[in-house]
C-alpha cells in the first residue's frame, strides 16, 4: 500500500513512533517536499497510486477531489479542522475524511491565553523596547475581574474556560451545541453570539471557518462591542473582517487583538501590522511537542483503519 503524508511537521522527533506505525502498514510512503501546504496539480501528482492521504492544512477543493485517483479511500487530516476540504466533494467521489479532534486542545488553548495576556499588558512591544535600550512605563489592564467571551465551547473553548476562571474571569460562552452539564460545573454563562460579543471585556474565537462564519466578526459587531474590547483568534482567519478590526484598533474601539490566524497566510501585506497592541503568531497553535505527536498517532491510526476497513471513531459523517 502506498500513502501520501504532507503535514509540514510530520517529520520531527516527536512523530517519529507515528512514522514507524506508517511503515508497518505501507509499502511506499510520499512526504511533502515542498514544504508548504499543497493546491492543485501539487497534491495530485504526489497521489498517483496512494490508498491513503494523510493531510495538513492543503487546499483539498472539490476540482482537486474530483481529479483524485480512485485508489484513494481516505483523507486523514491531521489536526481537527476540515475547512480546506471540500467534504460534499469527498462525499461523492466515496473518500473517508477523518480527523485529530482534542490532540492539540491543550496545545491552541494555551496559546489562546498566552496571547490574551500579550495584549492585555502589551508584552511584544513592551520587550522590544527593552532590547533596544528603552524603559517605556506602559499601562495595561488586569484580566482578573474581567469577562471572557468564548465562541466555540468544544474541546479548545472548554479547556480555556476553566483557565479563565482560575485567572478570576468571568465566563461566558456561545455555542450551538451548548454543553449545559460542563457550563454549570463550571460557572459559565450562556449567550448568544450578539449578547456575548456586547458583553465580553476579551473575546475568544474557537469555531470553523464555514460560510456561516466567515466574518462573524464584521464591522457592524465590532460596533457593538465593548470599548477597548480585546479579539483572540487561533482558529482560521476568515472569521474576523481585517479590514475593519484595523479601523476599529485605530479609532480605540479595540483594545488590541492576538491572532495566530489569517485571512491569507503567511501574513505579508495586513491592515494590522504596525498597530499598537496587536500581536501575531505564525499559526503555530498547535506546534507543541506533545500536540505534534498526539496528532501523528491519531492521523496515522485513522488512515490504517479506513483502509483496513476496521471500525474508526474520527470519521465525518
Amino acid at each position: 500500500m502506498k500513502v501520501l503524508v504532507t503535514p509540514t511537521s510530520f517529520g520531527k522527533p516527536q512523530n517519529a513512533a507515528a512514522r514507524e506505525l506508517l511503515g508497518k502498514y505501507f509499502d511506499e510512503i510520499v512526504y511533502n517536499d515542498l514544504g508548504v501546504p499543497l493546491k492543485g496539480d501539487e497534491i495530485i501528482e504526489r497521489l498517483q497510486g496512494c490508498d491513503a492521504y494523510i493531510a495538513g492544512v492543503d487546499y483539498i477543493t472539490a476540482d482537486v477531489i474530483e481529479k483524485m485517483p480512485e485508489s484513494v479511500k481516505v483523507i486523514s487530516r491531521y489536526g481537527a479542522g476540515v475547512d480546506r476540504v471540500d467534504l460534499e466533494a469527498c462525499k461523492k467521489k466515496g473518500i473517508l475524511v477523518t480527523n485529530t479532534p482534542g490532540a492539540n486542545a491543550t496545545a491552541v488553548c494555551e496559546l489562546a491565553f498566552s496571547l490574551m495576556l500579550c495584549a492585555a499588558r502589551n508584552i511584544p512591544k513592551l520587550h522590544m523596547a527593552v532590547e533596544k535600550g528603552e524603559w517605556p512605563r506602559n499601562e495595561g489592564i488586569e484580566l482578573a475581574g474581567k469577562r471572557l467571551g468564548i465562541i466555540g465551547m468544544g474541546a479548545i473553548g472548554k479547556k480555556l474556560a476553566v483557565r479563565a476562571k482560575a485567572f478570576e474571569m468571568e465566563v461566558s460562552a456561545y455555542d450551538p451545541y451548548f454543553d449545559e452539564v460542563f457550563a454549570e460545573k463550571n460557572g459559565i454563562e450562556r449567550c448568544d453570539l450578539d449578547e456575548l460579543l456586547k458583553k465580553a471585556d476579551v473575546v475568544s474565537l474557537h469555531v470553523p471557518l464555514t460560510p456561516a462564519t466567515k466574518h462573524m466578526i464584521s464591522k457592524e459587531r465590532i460596533a457593538e462591542m465593548k470599548q477597548g474590547a480585546i479579539i483572540i483568534n487561533t482558529a482560521r482567519g476568515g472569521l474576523i473582517d481585517e479590514a475593519a478590526a484595523a479601523e476599529a484598533l485605530k479609532a480605540g474601539k479595540l483594545g488590541g487583538m492576538g491572532l495566530d490566524a489569517f485571512e491569507e497566510e503567511p501574513l505579508l501585506e495586513s491592515p494590522l501590522k504596525g498597530l499598537p497592541r496587536v500581536v501575531f503568531t505564525p499559526h503555530t497553535g498547535a506546534h507543541t511537542g506533545e500536540a505534534v505527536s498526539n496528532m501523528g498517532m491519531m492521523s496515522v491510526q485513522n488512515a490504517i483503519d479506513c483502509v483496513l476497513g476496521n471500525p474508526c471513531r474520527y470519521i465525518l459523517k
